[in-house]
């Protein structure tokens, strides 16, 4: 239910102790955060009685908070004080770092800030709003709807040229919808940052987020593109000569890769299993959620927001009196059950997004400052824990105990193997297309006010994807919706730092565990104590050198990307062989102890509830309810 709070952002009154303004600031930030969660999920998921313009009001009010010089003043003359203890000075740190990434003093920025959340705004009701499809090409060219989702998972396994093509140019008209709007978002963007005192919009969102600039930040890029820039090479030509030059097409690559495999393995993905098997996943790894509730929406429809996300209405922390407050987890995806492909996405996105949901159900510090997912929490320190989660589905140890059809059948080792060795020498692009996004995202800050037309900004994207990915993207870099939105605009490489991270990270595991991650509960144990409960309170890189041993570099993940092919499936056909001779450590149908209450449901509809009879119980429901929706 979406909430409507009357009163504005609270603001730090003169405290009697420094204990005192911690409570009350934790307090005050509770309140925000959850005001504008409620109607950012509503706005998102288009629930009744959403209100874009309670959504930019709640998040003005949320970021008044954040920026208000007093809360800031007040932390400063709490630090000073005698006689602090250990916790209350890591407290009154977590607060002065997160203030400082907001404040903004000058009446010029407020100003700016508060035109930005009213254009960010309208361009995402516009987006959702939007007709997106194709046409169809053996009907006249008549318009069938799709969303995003759907036009990318017809063009990676349509077996119709024309189709893919189709949804190509459908992705391809998201660029023009948007592009005029956002323009005046970039514009507004650059004269905040240029008036807070950095170079650019990008500069000062990496700066907030990770601690260092933009162009340290680069630095590692550029060293992982120059790394990988040959191997992508030789990968395009290897493609183009077993395929075909039109394989390389954007609309036929992804389908070349997988096509033919991905419809192989699309019967041991059954929708409707996958949320039973990401809780035994989880419960196997020994992960637990200390008494959060999650609430999941997973299917597609008209007006729903077009990227998976996993956002926290209620952050978890250890309030004074020493009671645990757990979090409340929002969580949604876009499949379509009776669509090729879409239980494997749907799976991937519970094991991604599930991921996010552990990590911040397992920051436990004494002040929900620790456990918020904007700046300062490092982007890459948080994308981190969601895709090293997500990579156990494509480990043949992961799929020979998981990956079953409806018959509860194992998936043959013939179609793990075929679909490796379609997908595995072309693993780079993906590597790529990462790249693209914050590449595109760097010029487009740089770029000067005066040359931001609506024909520069389009030229800039296709000439991004052609230098950094070889070719034109099959996800046009303009459909990209994390650069329209401010929370997710400029985050792009927290993806590719975090994928470095989950590559050193599994190296390490692997070393340790003697390969055995799968159902191992070391795994969670390890990444819950040293990964997970700091939260923002430690920097990224000291925590990947603390469970690593070893500094973050790109070594593990070129080394993955130039291991031979015959070694890498020797080695995934014993873990597969292993895997089904032993079976999953919890068998499917039982009930998996995550210490987590789950909510399924369908925009404003509840399908099912754990706190009704269990959470199998509650999957049972929603396998019935996808039955009849999708194949009654």
């Amino acid at each position: 239910r979406q909430r409507r709070p009357l009163h504005t952002a609270p603001m730090a009154t003169t405290a009697t102790s420094p204990q005192a303004l911690v409570n009350k600031l934790n307090h005050d930030y509770e309140q925000v955060h959850r005001d504008f969660e409620h109607n950012f999920w509503a706005t998102k998921m288009g629930l009744k009685g959403a209100s874009n313009e309670e959504l930019a009001r709640t998040k003005s009010a949320y970021e008044a908070f954040l920026g208000e010089p007093s809360n800031l003043k007040a932390v400063r003359e709490a630090q000073k004080a005698e006689g602090l203890n250990e916790e209350l000075r890591k407290v009154l740190a977590i607060m002065e770092k997160t203030f400082k990434c907001y404040i903004t003093e000058d009446p010029k920025a407020k100003e700016l800030k508060e035109k930005l959340n009213k254009l960010e705004a309208d361009l995402a009701s516009a987006r959702n709003g939007m007709a997106l499809g194709y046409k169809e090409p053996k009907d006249g060219g008549n318009f069938v709807k799709a969303s995003s989702v759907q036009l990318r998972d017809r063009m990676r396994v349509s077996d119709d040229e024309a189709l893919r093509k189709a949804c190509y140019e459908g992705l391809r008209s998201i660029g023009p919808f948007v592009t005029e709007p956002f323009i005046e978002i970039v514009k507004l963007r650059n004269r905040l940052a240029k008036l807070l005192g950095f170079e650019d919009f990008y500069d000062y969102k990496v700066m907030g987020a990770e601690g260092f600039g933009k162009r340290r930040l680069f630095e590692i890029m550029d060293d992982l593109e120059a790394r990988t820039r040959p191997i992508m090479v030789a990968a395009r030509q290897k493609l183009a000569a077993e395929k075909g030059p039109e394989a390389l097409e954007p609309y036929n690559m992804g389908y070349m890769l997988s096509g033919d495999t991905e419809k192989a393995m699309d019967p041991y993905y059954p929708f409707e299993d996958a949320v039973d098997v990401w809780a035994r996943t989880f419960a196997a790894l020994g992960i637990n959620y200390h008494g959060s509730t999650m609430t999941l929406d997973l299917c597609d429809r008209e007006g729903k927001y077009s990227n998976g996300f996993c956002h926290w209405p209620q952050p978890s922390w250890r309030k004074e009196d020493g009671t645990w407050q757990p979090a409340l987890t929002n969580f949604t995806s876009l499949a379509t059950p009776n669509q090729v492909g879409s239980g494997k996405t749907a799976l991937v996105t519970l094991l991604h997004e599930g991921g996010h949901a552990a990590h911040f159900s397992n920051i436990k510090q004494p002040s929900p400052f620790f456990a918020q997912e904007r700046a300062p929490m490092s982007v890459a320190y948080a994308e981190n824990q969601s895709m090293f989660l997500d990579a156990f589905a494509g480990d043949a140890a992961w799929l020979g105990r998981y990956a079953r059809n409806r018959e509860g059948q194992p998936i043959p080792w013939d179609i793990i193997k075929a679909h490796k060795m379609a997908t595995s020498p072309y693993e780079v692009f993906g590597l790529r297309a990462m790249l693209a996004v914050p590449y595109f995202e760097k010029a487009l800050y740089e770029m000067p006010e005066d040359q931001l037309t609506v024909e520069a900004v389009r030229e800039l994207a296709d000439r991004t994807e052609q230098e950094v990915q070889g070719g034109f993207s099959a996800r046009p870099l303009l459909s990209v919706p994390h650069i329209l939105a401010d929370e997710s605009s400029c985050y792009y490489h927290g993806y590719v730092l975090a994928e470095m991270s989950v590559h050193q990270t599994r190296a390490y595991f692997k070393k340790k565990l003697g390969g055995k991650l799968v159902d191992n509960p070391q795994v969670g144990k390890e990444l819950a104590e040293v990964y997970w409960l700091p939260g923002s309170g430690a920097p990224f890189l000291d925590l990947v050198r603390q469970l690593t041993g070893a500094e973050l570099k790109a070594d593990a993940w070129v080394d993955v990307l130039q291991e031979p092919l015959e070694r890498m499936l020797e080695e995934e056909r014993a873990d597969y062989e292993v895997a089904v001779n032993s079976g999953p450590a919890i068998p499917p149908g039982s009930e998996p102890d995550l210490g987590m209450r789950v909510r399924l449901v369908h925009g404003d509809e509840l399908i099912s509830d754990s706190q009704d009879g269990g959470l199998a119980n509650a999957v049972q429901k929603f396998k019935a309810w996808v039955r009849a929706r999708y194949f009654g």
